[in-house]
């Protein structure tokens, strides 16, 4: 293992075990957020560790016990991860300051961040299982951290629903065994595709199974229930992680199992996924749109958007996956703004009703500012980041002869702009039920500047991602090629 991949495999369980000292640390010198210094360096040595696997094109996969793989699928899904994790936790140094468990709560953002990074890197069922436990116990304790009884009961229905995505998830790999004899992904798509006959009835199930427990973790309907609540219950920055983060660990996964294990049985699970992807972008536009409370309406706005992400593993082409892997990284970075930009308001209004944001283009004109741009850029307006992924999703369903998936994916971008729109025009055209200025906290006003840098960036000029994300198409699904 060269030192990018020891930098990204080793350093941020090192740092997570000792944020406890650090914090004791802190108090004796009278410094509170040394803890939160502390957890940028051990977000930014990885960080450092995956770009110089990443600099020069797709590493060369590298398998590591037998169960993980430095690739440029894991390498890729590393740098979104430890990304968002970096954003929101500068963002947390304002947001998070009174909470008395600094050290639990950055120690567990490090934990649930080493647990995605080794779902991406995971070859084998076993370790892909303990990794998704490493990423979901750290978030369950995460959205109770506040203590309160909105934040325990979010944390409660967060709990329960993981842990039978968990039991199913388990159940399907005890098939997948049974069936194939290993839990290594790459045998388990050589017995699926030459020695079992292509409608084995317990290799189907496992596949259920197995889309059934990974959407609960995606938000795709009908595994969504707990999506509103835990969103709403959490603090702003661990809504956040849990959008822009956990939810693509979730992606991770998914695409992981179905394009690598069962690519075999691709024309099965294609239209199952299409018929979800259809109800999930449906479902969390319509739902987004009758919600008086911003953070409900992100909820199910990120419901939506697991819909259009599904559209690329819907269509068995590798300019699909190409699109979908884009468009998680999207997402992580909208969603990652839109959650900071509700943390920097509710921390000067103290609520989150829509009506509350009447003239906050005036009050709080860099916040608002900046929650335009990443509104504006989930609806897919050009030439953000968001438009550029939805239009290759798009594209990749009518070259996969699914033009009827991107047209009901076209008609939903374009009727979410009715509730992001309606955000907008509240903030610069309607007036303000309180009069005068808000300070804007700069460290996450700074953040925000950032994530819609990126979303501009990204929209006018994907070309260096994208020739990287086909590469990795390429390596993920071979047999996908055109």
């Amino acid at each position: 293992m060269d030192l990018g991949g020891s930098l990204l495999l080793l350093t941020l369980p090192l740092f997570a075990i000792l944020t406890p000292m650090i914090q004791g640390l802190g108090k004796r010198l009278r410094i509170k957020m040394l803890v939160g210094w502390w957890t940028v360096i051990g977000l930014l040595i990885p960080l450092f560790g995956v770009m110089t696997l990443i600099i020069g094109g797709v590493p060369k996969p590298t398998l590591l016990f037998g169960v993980l793989s430095i690739d440029g699928y894991s390498a890729y899904f590393s740098l979104v991860f430890l990304s968002i994790t970096l954003l929101i936790t500068v963002a947390s140094f304002y947001y998070m300051r009174e909470n008395p468990n600094l050290d639990t709560y950055f120690g567990l953002l490090l934990f649930a961040t080493y647990g995605m990074i080794l779902i991406a890197f995971s070859v084998d069922l076993i370790a892909l299982f303990l990794s998704w436990e490493l990423m979901n116990i750290p978030s369950y304790i995460l959205t109770g951290i506040q203590k309160d009884s909105t934040s325990n009961e979010a944390a409660i229905k967060f709990f329960i629903l993981s842990a039978l995505s968990s039991a199913l998830i388990i159940y399907a790999i005890s098939l997948t065994f049974g069936i194939t004899g290993s839990t290594n992904l790459f045998v388990v798509a050589n017995t699926l595709g030459t020695v079992l006959p292509k409608l084995d009835p317990l290799a189907l199930l496992a596949l259920m199974l197995f889309i059934a427990g990974f959407g609960m973790k995606v938000a795709a309907v009908p595994f969504h229930m707990w999506i509103p609540d835990s969103y709403e219950g959490a603090p702003m920055t661990v809504g956040a992680f849990l959008a822009a983060g956990t939810k693509n660990g979730g992606f991770a996964a998914l695409f992981r199992v179905l394009v690598v294990a069962f690519i075999a049985l691709r024309f099965d699970w294609s239209g199952t996924i299409a018929i979800i992807a259809i109800l999930t972008m449906t479902l969390g536009n319509v739902a987004a749109l009758m919600q008086k409370n911003f953070t409900r309406m992100l909820a199910y706005s990120s419901i939506a958007q697991a819909g259009y992400i599904l559209i690329g593993l819907a269509v068995p082409n590798q300019l699909g996956i190409a699109g979908a892997l884009f468009h998680i990284l999207n997402h992580g970075v909208m969603k990652t703004a839109a959650f900071l930009a509700a943390a920097a308001i509710f921390s000067r209004i103290s609520t989150t009703s829509l009506d509350s944001y009447a003239g906050l283009g005036r009050r709080m004109p860099i916040t608002a500012f900046t929650l335009t741009i990443a509104l504006f850029a989930l609806a897919g307006v050009p030439p953000l980041s968001g438009f550029m992924s939805k239009l290759i999703l798009f594209t990749a369903a009518f070259d996969g002869q699914l033009w009827w998936l991107a047209l009901v994916g076209v008609l939903n971008s374009a009727f979410s702009m009715s509730y992001y729109g309606w955000v907008v025009k509240r903030m610069y055209f309607d007036d303000p039920i309180v009069q005068g200025k808000l300070s804007e906290p700069k460290a996450i006003t700074s953040i925000l500047i950032v994530t819609a840098i990126i979303i501009i960036v990204l929209g006018i000029f994907p070309s260096p991602v994208l020739t990287y994300l086909f590469n990795v198409a390429n390596y993920l699904a071979p047999s996908l090629a055109r």
